[in-house]
This record gives structure tokens, sequence and C-alpha cells, in this order.
């Protein structure tokens, strides 16, 4: 693979306590895997704070900065203040991982909007985009998205099919592949990925969750983002080097990455 289509993971979190043992491992292998560079998203203060450390030590590691709508309850005036704080920083990427989750709802639904809509307003401030987290929230999400016309961002994990497309594009947000994309059964979701228009499209492991169909209930890593591109490069009939340069050429846009 050419030094001109790397690949770009979009979402990790290589910060978890699952790397304790192999972090910097992980990263390196990554880089063997033509993964040459990675988003690492924060989802409270603790877990952005280690994406800047972490982003601080590697060059082709990128920092954002969040509050997971399953912390939404619990995050105090103080947490939002540290994460405007680090979302500020030149070197952040991105708000987020923000966003509804009515599938598991450890915070209400009451919390998760206030929190979704904070992390809106602060997106449309520093005109950066939004990492948006959406489970079994299409409709709230899309309204919630609407309230801020301008704000572009990414549906990470998108886990819809094809006709669920539509709303979101025509809100300016790209749309992110994880490994879930590889599962036998899913069908409607590769639809959705052989459907998006090209210049919307982008693709992420959410590591250490939902590794590819190889590694299917274990741990994943950034390495195994070459996985879910090959398999959407499959169903989109192109080639693995030019989706890797149309998806890191997306990202670059997005996020404002060097090229």
């Amino acid at each position: 693979m050419s030094a001109g289509s790397l690949i770009t993971d979009s979402h990790a979190h290589v910060y978890d306590e699952s790397f304790d043992g192999d972090r910097d491992a992980a990263i390196e292998r990554a880089r063997e895997a033509g993964v040459g560079r990675m988003l690492l998203v924060g989802t409270n203060v603790t877990t952005s704070r280690r994406c800047f450390e972490l982003a601080a030590r590697h060059a082709d590691v990128f920092p954002t900065a969040g509050i997971h709508p399953h912390d939404a309850e619990t995050a105090t005036d103080a947490d939002r203040e540290e994460i405007e704080r680090l979302c500020r920083r030149a070197e952040c990427v991105a708000v987020g991982e923000t966003g509804l989750d009515w599938f598991k709802q450890f915070s209400p639904r009451e919390a998760q909007l206030a929190n979704f809509r904070w992390h809106l307003r602060l997106a449309r401030e520093l005109h950066k985009p939004v990492i948006v987290h959406c489970r079994d929230a299409r409709e709230d999400t899309l309204a919630l998205l609407a309230e801020f016309p301008g704000v572009r961002g990414v549906m990470h994990c998108y886990s819809y099919g094809a006709d669920e497309l539509d709303g979101f594009l025509a809100l300016g947000m790209y749309i992110s592949f994880s490994g879930v994309v590889t599962y036998p059964k899913n069908e409607f979701n590769r639809a959705a990925a052989k459907r998006v228009p090209a210049d919307r499209l982008l693709v992420e492991t959410d590591c250490p969750y939902l590794a590819p169909q190889s590694r299917r209930g274990r741990r994943n890593e950034p390495a195994l983002c070459r996985e879910v591109l090959a398999k959407v490069a499959e169903v989109r009939g192109e080639s693995l080097e030019t989706l890797a340069r149309v998806t890191s050429d997306n990202a670059s846009a997005l996020f404002g990455l060097p090229r």
C-alpha cells in the first residue's frame, strides 16, 4: 500500500485498560497493517485526558474530548468545563463522543438530550466536527442535529441500513462503518456501506469493541481497521488501496488532519 493510501481509523479507544499490557505494540501493529492514522475518542474527562497524553507521544494519533451518553447523568459542571478546555486546544480534532443511546439508557433520556445539545453548541462555537453515538435513537438524533444547522460530524459506528441514510446525509454528516459491517447476517449494514457517497465515507474500529468477524468476541485493535476497509471495498466493488485513499482524504477533510 502506497504512502498516499494509508488507512485512517476514525474512532479508537486505545487508552482502554485492555491495552495496558501492549498499548504501544498495538499502535505499532496498526502501522504495520497500513493504519497510519487514528483518532482517539474521549468519553469522559479521564479518557479524554488520556487521548491527549497519547497523542503527545505519537504523531499519527489525534485526540478528541467528550462525554458519552452513558455518562451524561453523572457529568458535573466541572467535567463540562474541562471537556470544553480540552476541545479548545488546537490539537483537538473533534468534539465528542456524544449522542443518544435509547438501547441501554445508562443515563435518563433528558440527561442525554441535554448532554448532546451542550456538545453541539460547543462544536458550533469552535467550528469543529462532532462525533455522534446513536443507538435506537435515530429520530431524536436527527431532530437535535437539525437544531444546529451547519455543524458537521460523523455518525460513528453506523449500524442502520441504507434506508436510514438520507436524513443523516442531508444534514451533512459523514458515515463511519465498523467491524459490524463484516458480520455474516449484517446485509442491511453492507447495503448502507455500498450506498454512502464516496465523499462521506469513513471507517473505524471502535476498539477494543466490535472486532471484525475474524476476531469476533475478542479484543479489537486499530490494525483490524484494515479488515473493515476490505469488506467495505468489497461491497462497493473498489480496491482496498483506492478506498483507503478515499476514506483517509475524507478524514482529513472532516477533522482537519494533515494530508
